[in-house]
């Protein structure tokens, strides 16, 4: 049997050598259904939607400013919140380099879009780039990756109620210290996180974001914490739960496999993912709930995701996972379901306790 190897190219991406035997479809095979111009960045269109994005939290803002009404509070928090995770996916492109073939321009975005939200952009850039290089590997993957039934058993109360029932509000303690059994801040260079030779872009983005910190604290002390609380904290908990939501959602289903070893490769590492639909928000939030093609080919600017997922779905027939059922209830099923792994096994799903 050959050995599983993936060759990296300086945007990270795999090449197309990659041993599949077991699927009945490659990745030459899906890149060749794409049409070609779906990975091409279109610099005027990523930055129509960055600046839509930038104009509608500023309109949010001014009219939140003018009714200064406790009726309106709750459905700004909810808009605004929705509008910064927005603003986030813009990011989330730049850091795959897909927002233009300009590195500076995707870095200059990048942290334009990342800063304001207390996203550490060169931080998280690179370990979301793991966690692409390793989508489904038990071992690597780096986040939202299952635990072994002997680790669920052994694990704290505190951590369980963590990972298991407040986890829509855990992204802010990963930034801190990643997720269970793995150690590391996204703030400090020397972090198992990174290598040497990535220390100043983490020590750029770190300063952006103490400076972002150093605003809101000089903007709290100038108008009170009640400012903090009505703009700032309440949307930004409400970004952090999308995040976290629909991060969980696109990795955690209970017919998703998980593999170990030489049972994972790359490609049916990026498979084991799920479309969702969010009805109406898809737009908003650049439909990064197409998920499924954005794993295979992580180059690929949001705005053609669409079209590719349209162009793969005959090729890889009934091994495209998608789902059409009501967020809330997928929530609910993927969260009483999908507790733990078996401590053995090359392929594995979730069980519950």
């Amino acid at each position: 049997m050959q050995s599983n190897t993936i060759a990296f190219n300086n945007s990270d991406h795999p090449q197309l050598s990659e041993n599949t035997t077991q699927l009945p479809f490659t990745l030459q095979d899906l890149k060749a259904a794409i049409p070609p111009d779906c990975f091409q960045p279109n610099v005027t269109k990523s930055l129509f939607f960055f600046f839509r994005d930038i104009l509608i939290i500023s309109l949010l803002y001014a009219v939140a400013h003018y009714l200064d009404s406790w009726y309106f509070w709750p459905v700004f928090w909810v808009m605004q919140g929705t509008m910064f995770w927005a603003l986030f996916v813009v990011g989330h492109d730049c850091g795959h380099q897909s927002f233009s073939k300009q590195q500076w321009l995707n870095n200059l975005i990048g942290h334009l879009s990342h800063t304001p939200i207390l996203v550490p952009y060169h931080g998280w850039r690179i370990s979301h780039r793991t966690h692409h290089k390793n989508t489904g590997n038990i071992d690597n993957d780096e986040s939202w990756y299952p635990v072994t039934k002997s680790q669920y058993t052994e694990m704290p109360l505190l951590q369980k109620i963590g990972r298991y029932y407040v986890f829509l509000l855990a992204y802010p303690v990963y930034l801190f210290k990643r997720s269970p059994g793995k150690e590391g801040s996204h703030f400090l260079p020397s972090s198992p996180l990174f290598k040497p030779s990535e220390k100043w872009d983490v020590i750029t983005s770190t300063v952006l974001w103490l400076c972002m910190v150093g605003l809101l604290g000089f903007l709290t002390y100038t108008w009170g914490w009640m400012w903090l609380i009505k703009y700032y904290a309440m949307p930004y908990i409400v970004f952090v739960i999308w995040l976290d939501l629909v991060t969980f959602l696109h990795h955690t289903e209970p017919d998703i496999p998980w593999y170990r070893g030489e049972e994972w490769t790359f490609l049916k590492g990026a498979i084991s993912s799920i479309d969702r639909d969010y009805g109406f928000i898809n737009h908003i939030h650049h439909d990064i709930g197409t998920h499924v093609a954005h794993h295979i080919f992580l180059n690929m600017p949001h705005y053609n995701l669409v079209r590719a997922t349209e162009a793969i779905k005959p090729i890889m027939g009934e091994y495209f996972r998608s789902s059409q059922e009501p967020i809330w209830k997928c929530l609910w099923r993927s969260a009483v379901s999908c507790h733990f792994v078996p401590d053995t096994g090359g392929k594995v799903y979730y069980s519950s306790k």
